[in-house]
């Protein structure tokens, strides 16, 4: 008996046929989404305001100090758009622009979680105008939103366009969630600190 070098080596016993994955990758990412959004909305909504949550020293209010938060966490989510493109190649990049689109990411989560607490336990889940429902539902969807997107991180053979699907509506989340409060904030106050 000859032996082919360089014939493929197989396993024994055969490795048994992989299966398809089934809705249920794709359904626990969605339940959770919707437990967290749903989750934060009612704890929102039932919670007593307590009108201030922190405050830092150089601010002259919560306002300004949410403003600049938001701020720093829609420009690192921008970072994450253009680290995005260039990991899928739409745009030419650095070998490092993986590192950069976590990291970006990971920024910009830190930075806008004190505001999300800051929201919800100073002010709550509100429906005085269409801006600030807006606002508060926004807030909610984009935690559910993250949550099944790092959920989708962790998943093997995702079909290719899910995972930049998802992570556009974390953006378009969080961009209108910028839109009603940072920027509205400053056109009505001005930019200060």
């Amino acid at each position: 008996m000859t032996v082919d070098p360089n014939a493929a080596t197989q396993s024994f016993p055969p490795e048994p046929a992989r299966r398809t994955p089934g809705p249920a990758r794709y359904l626990v990412p969605a339940l959770v989404a919707g437990a967290v959004a749903v989750a934060l909305g009612v704890y929102g909504r039932t919670h007593d305001p307590s009108g201030i949550a922190f405050n830092l020293a150089g601010f002259s209010s919560t306002g300004a100090v949410k403003s600049w938060l938001a701020s720093t966490a829609f420009f690192f989510a921008l970072v994450q758009l253009v680290s995005a493109l260039m990991v899928y190649g739409r745009l030419p990049g650095p070998r490092w622009s993986a590192t950069l689109h976590r990291w970006s990411g990971r920024i910009a989560f830190l930075v806008a979680v004190p505001v999300a607490v800051h929201c919800l336990y100073a002010l709550g889940y509100q429906t005085y105008s269409t801006r600030v429902m807006w606002h508060s539902a926004l807030g909610c969807f984009f935690f559910g939103a993250f949550s099944a997107k790092m959920l989708l991180l962790r998943s093997d053979r995702l079909p290719a366009a899910l995972l930049p699907l998802v992570g556009g509506l974390v953006l378009t989340a969080l961009t209108l969630i910028w839109l009603t409060s940072a920027f509205w904030f400053f056109r009505t106050f001005g930019v200060t600190t």
